[in-house]
């Protein structure tokens, strides 16, 4: 079977073949219009449509489905036909129980007065049964009275539906709802990762597509963790929408475009060019400081530089499929300027500065923080300089002596890497590879170039070579610049409120920083 899927902006919509592909996927930002674009295939699909929503079914009991085969109508059917069932049920998961409990009451009545004792007929609930005890080992279910009841374990006592957590809730109304489901329809889910919980996902709507593998599931949702549990099959980006003309900016996104969750949440969510940085996201620097310097572009936290590197590539080799500019941001530490321009040509910039603690001691930055404070901005500049040289002399040697490192280190990556018909040219190769890098020659020229640095009183050079963690305290700019508590956390914290909220200053810190970096 083939779904035509609604308009698509500046082309012909796409196609679907369904044969032998149980799910398709529906990922798109919040606002890029993939509800409207669900809702517009299941107009298309007519009767082959069923429709499935949590959080409708749960908690918008005000509201009907006015679908053939929707559980709104078939339970308006079953009241006009039943007497066992009550007719003020509200909502689409109360009437769903109550269509299952009725289906139960009857077949119990028809093997009572039926003369056939053969073994009774394998109900809806019976098999809503078998796997809510699969998701809950231990849990039990029965009818008692025309209700449907639930108990933790064989001794404690049985409650209603009502008393379930919504977590609960969810899982049975989706075990029930699809057994009403047409034969060979195609199941529409809204939101299906909402109220449950990440490790049960995915096991939980394998089983449930299991249960009906006559149709196929269509999942709409933003969640990139629910969408990668999913596996193999469609995904269908939507990117936006005309509601005006009825029309929608989508494309498929399949497994062997080769991109990562970060890569992918990007995509998919961005309406701004895609800054890749290092941190966790959450408690780094990088990620508090970062989106309040570049406002205008969607800012993702990926850990570590090389995954920040790789990122950007694999975003960028796929620009014409999205149209939008990825850039990377990784510390210096001890690059060279060889490095550094290698990485820029990748798009991936790096600031002039040794490591992000290094930002927040750029000579306009404390000079603003002074001016903010009322102190002398000449003046507490002059001290923490002054402080800073002292401590980098004081390191000089052995910072060269790592940058030394960095550079040997680098040196035989590249050496090594290089082909040889066999080991004893590798070999010769090896023992050739101390006097080819010398890391004497190496050591001593950084030396020179670092006292020279002293020497000058070269402030912004000593911030691009000199890593030290320590470097905000020891040098006590918070003291300095005017700040109550001399403290590096105080100081920085205080930089990000000024750029969070605005404050006086907060543009001139933003241009300070920016002016490190040459982010197209």
């Amino acid at each position: 079977m083939n779904i035509t899927l609604p308009p698509r902006k500046g082309s012909q919509p796409l196609e679907i073949d369904t044969s032998g592909l149980h799910h398709v996927v529906i990922i798109g930002a919040n606002g890029s219009g993939k509800t409207r674009f669900a809702n517009r295939l299941a107009a298309d699909l007519g009767g082959q449509a069923f429709r499935l929503s949590a959080i409708k079914a749960l908690y918008n009991k005000d509201s009907e489905d006015a679908s053939d085969n929707s559980i709104d109508m078939l339970y308006r059917q079953a009241v006009s036909g039943s007497s066992l069932l009550r007719p003020d049920l509200k909502g689409e998961f109360e009437r769903m129980i109550g269509l299952m409990v009725n289906e139960e009451m009857l077949s119990l009545i028809q093997y009572k007065y039926s003369g056939d004792k053969r073994k009774m007929h394998h109900t809806r609930l019976d098999r809503v049964m078998e796997q809510w005890q699969k998701v809950f080992p231990g849990n039990r279910v029965l009818v008692e009275s025309g209700r449907m009841l639930f108990s933790r374990d064989i001794s404690s006592d049985a409650y209603s539906p009502s008393k379930l957590s919504d977590g609960e809730k969810t899982v049975l109304y989706y075990l029930g709802a699809v057994t009403f489901a047409p034969k060979a329809s195609t199941i529409l889910v809204d939101s299906p990762e909402m109220f449950l919980h990440p490790s049960s996902i995915a096991s939980l709507w394998n089983s449930i597509e299991n249960s009906r593998p006559d149709c196929t599931f269509i999942y709409v949702t933003h969640d990139l963790q629910f969408a990668s549990t999913r596996g193999q099959g469609n995904t269908i980006w939507v990117k936006n929408c005309n509601p005006v003309k009825g029309e929608w900016d989508y494309d498929f996104l399949t497994a062997t475009d080769g991109i990562n969750d970060e890569v992918y949440l990007a995509i998919i969510g961005a309406r701004k060019p895609v800054l890749f940085i290092e941190g966790d996201g959450v408690h780094s620097i990088d990620a508090r400081l970062y989106p309040l310097i570049f406002e205008d572009y969607t800012v993702k936290s990926l850990g570590g530089c090389d995954r920040v590197i790789e990122s950007t590539r694999t975003f960028n080799s796929l620009r014409s499929f999205h149209n939008l500019n990825a850039y990377g941001i990784v510390d210096r530490d001890r690059r060279d300027e060889g490095e550094v321009s290698y990485l820029r040509k990748k798009q991936v910039y790096v600031p002039d500065v040794a490591e992000i603690e290094n930002i927040f001691m750029l000579e306009p930055v404390i000079r603003t923080m002074a001016r903010i404070n009322h102190r002398n901005p000449d003046e507490a500049f002059a001290k923490v300089k002054r402080n800073i040289m002292r401590l980098f002399e004081a390191d000089l040697r052995q910072q060269a002596l790592q940058h030394t490192r960095h550079r040997v280190k680098k040196g035989v990556e590249h050496r090594i890497d290089g082909r040889f018909a066999n080991i004893g040219q590798l070999e010769n190769h090896i023992s050739d590879l101390a006097h080819e890098l010398n890391p004497r020659a190496t050591y001593e020229s950084l030396c020179r170039e670092f006292r020279r640095y002293v020497q000058d009183g070269d402030y912004a050079s000593v911030l691009r070579v000199y890593n030290r963690k320590t470097m905000l305290s020891e040098s006590h700019v918070a003291h300095h610049c005017g700040l109550r508590r001399d403290d590096k956390d105080v100081y920085i914290n205080t930089i990000i409120n000024i750029l969070s909220v605005n404050r006086p200053g907060a543009d001139d810190i933003r241009t300070a920083i920016r002016s490190t970096f040459s982010l197209g």
